[in-house]
């Protein structure tokens, strides 16, 4: 939880409130940085941070107003503040910052509050009109009745993202991507604009837009600076031209130019030519995402969520993530899918560690850990791709991690936790690396397939083909050839931890009564369970159950009998998802996903519920942003950025709020 810097102690862990604990991430050997290098991550930094309202706005119609509403009942509030309703409005907020609105950043399930209407309504009508969010010629109470139903009633708008099968998945989710369209209509829209290209070079439809319907036409209402998010644009394209005047070369100057131009037009072709420019600047240490990125939040898998991280490289551990990407067509050449679905020949595959200096939108305050862009299979296939794992964040996680009393309490046996402790936190990362670096910019699409042709199960299934990539080479003796692993069992403990995850643990995700919904869930239990049922006969990987002596209860624990064979069912996994994906075989898609990937065990899953509660372990992890501050001299001039880790979660979510609103 704390580790000692020079003669300070830096403490990991923050906040905690229902099933959220808050880290801090340190930013390491920024103080070596030049000062045009501060200065470039502090105007990058501004442009992260201003896009934050968008996030919310994507996330559902009604999350600015209900947030604004509740940041102006928090602030002005004069009554008792222990009183029970006020602190379950204050828990209610914080979950509000942290998911980016009403719905749980991970089970995508709304909120329900432990406060009253009644309460709310009173408190609401108490403040001054200029405190809330008021449309032009609306009441208070107009506005209570229009919120009132959404966060009380829990059939209102009941989830985020609904990928149900058998249901209209974009009219029964509550993301704010679509108006007044249907899935079919949404399908039907798109297909005919990829009609109007060759597929191999077709950009990301939908990406930056929301689809609209009036009347009989249905139309895209682009995210542009004239036109909609275009207040938050215009905040973000300010600093962007700001962040210009220090870049470290002509090309990160380009990068930035040509990420305006996309901004100032909408332009999907735009947002391809600056990513494939982006993915080629190689020299900068300072590096940054920013933009409509991934599209996880939403069910049909086409609209992106804005997101920014500003980072910088971790020169020491990169070298680590440049051996991975130095011998990409090695991998490749190796992989266990059939030839015709291989690249023959791997382009501009490359790789960094990064430090995190700060994170934004839909990385933030939960953020990834691993990043490969861009998306787009063409671009992957024509000019490679750039991955980063973030060095800082999973440091941050493993010091918290210490000593919570997990491995005790959920691995098998005293060799098996000697083994994790010797290697896991080493093949975390690597299988990390291998993750992002190759398994997303691994294999090809057949000619004529189309990228969208898995549907609202594509996700799901391109996180498992990048994950069974990395399981199945952290095994290769090639890893000791290179000289990332240095012991021909650690392999073991990733594949441990990974099955004890995927069959176990992360079941405390989720609540009682639900199933898996999260792609990246779906993922490993996928893998996990098929990876079960495929070793059943020669009992690979089995369940065993075990009565706790103290309390008498009975524990579930994963055994793995076969580690060599284990690898093998990994192999097999990854050649029939690579075929899946390249020939876009929607039918199997959703059968592996709806077979092994979404439903639990009741017995099991109150069992691993039980089990963390007694450790007092909470199940989900965010990150509370250093503060940049710049230094001044006397002329004006910035000659220094500082960096500040006290301020608290709740006073950067109103900071955030009150400096950073545009919409």
């Amino acid at each position: 939880m704390f580790e000692s810097i020079g003669e300070e102690t830096f403490n990991f862990q923050d906040e905690r409130f229902a099933d959220i604990q808050l880290l801090r991430y340190r930013l390491p050997d920024f103080e070596s940085l030049t000062i045009r290098q501060k200065q470039l991550i502090y105007c990058l930094s501004q442009a992260t941070l201003f896009g934050r309202d968008i996030t919310f706005d994507q996330f559902g119609k009604y999350n600015l107003r209900i947030r604004k509403t509740l940041e102006a009942v928090y602030l002005n509030y004069n009554g008792e503040k222990l009183d029970y309703n006020f602190r379950a409005l204050e828990e209610y907020l914080k979950h509000v910052w942290f998911a980016n609105g009403i719905y749980h950043h991970y089970a995508c399930d709304k909120f329900s509050p432990l406060f009253t209407e009644d309460f709310f309504r009173k408190e609401v009508l108490a403040l001054e009109v200029n405190q809330l969010p008021l449309n032009e010629g609306e009441t208070v109470t107009s506005l209570l009745d229009e919120l009132c139903p959404v966060i009380f009633d829990p059939t209102v708008l009941p989830k985020r993202v609904d990928k149900s099968d058998g249901k209209d998945i974009v009219r029964s989710s509550a993301c704010n991507y679509y108006d007044g369209v249907s899935q079919q209509e949404v399908e039907e829209f798109y297909a005919k604009l990829k009609q109007e290209g060759p597929i191999s070079e077709v950009p990301s439809y939908g990406l930056n837009s929301t689809l609209v319907k009036e009347g009989d036409l249905i139309r895209e209402d682009v995210w542009k600076i004239e036109g909609k998010y275009g207040a938050a644009i215009r905040q973000i394209v300010f600093w962007l031209n700001c962040a210009k005047e220090f870049v470290e070369n002509k090309r990160q100057h380009r990068v930035i130019e040509l990420l305006i131009r996309y901004y100032e037009t909408g332009d999907l072709h735009d947002f391809d030519t600056y990513s494939i420019e982006w993915l080629r600047e190689q020299n900068g240490r300072i590096d940054f995402i920013n933009g409509f990125i991934e599209v996880y939040g939403d069910p049909m898998g086409l609209k992106g969520s804005w997101e920014g991280i500003v980072e910088y490289k971790d020169l020491k551990a990169t070298h680590r993530t440049q051996t991975i990407s130095a011998n990409a067509q090695w991998f490749e050449d190796h992989s266990p899918i059939k030839p015709l679905f291989r690249k023959e020949v791997v382009k501009g595959v490359t790789a960094n560690v990064v430090c995190a200096a700060m994170l934004g939108g839909d990385e933030y305050p939960s953020s990834a850990i691993g990043i490969n862009l861009p998306n787009a299979d063409w671009i992957r296939a024509e000019y490679g791709s750039k991955s980063v794992t973030i060095s800082n964040l999973t440091h941050a996680y493993n010091m918290a991690a210490k000593g919570n009393g997990f491995r005790e309490e959920f691995v098998i046996d005293d060799d098996t936790r000697r083994l994790l402790e010797l290697y896991a936190d080493k093949t975390d990362d690597l299988h990390t690396d291998l993750h992002e670096c190759l398994g997303h910019g691994s294999g090809r699409l057949l000619p004529g397939t189309d990228p969208d042709a898995l549907k609202n199960y594509g996700n799901t299934i391109e996180e498992a083909r990048a994950d069974l990539f990395g399981l199945y080479y952290i095994a290769d003796l090639k890893l000791l050839e290179l000289g990332l692993l240095d012991n021909e069992e650690a392999y073991k403990a990733q594949y441990y931890s990974y099955m004890m995850n995927g069959l176990l643990t992360q079941q405390v995700r989720i609540k009682p009564g639900k199933q898996i919904e999260e792609s990246h869930m779906q993922n490993r239990a996928l893998i996990a369970q098929w990876a079960l049922e495929l070793g059943k006969d020669d009992n690979v990987v089995e369940l065993v159950t075990r009565e706790d002596g103290k309390t008498g209860q009975s524990k579930t624990f994963v055994r793995i009998n076969d580690y060599e064979t284990l690898r093998y069912i990994f192999a097999y996994q990854l050649a029939e998802i690579q075929r899946i994906k390249s020939e876009g075989d929607f039918y199997m898609a959703r059968a592996l996903v709806e077979k092994y990937a979404i439903k639990l065990n009741p017995v099991l899953h109150a069992e691993v519920l039980r089990r963390y509660e007694n450790l007092n372990i909470v199940p989900y992890k965010g990150f509370i942003n250093p503060v940049l501050t710049p230094v001044y001299n006397d002329f004006g001039e910035v000659i220094d950025v500082v960096v500040d880790y006290s301020e608290s979660y709740t006073e950067q979510m109103l900071r955030y709020s009150r400096d950073y609103q545009t919409l």
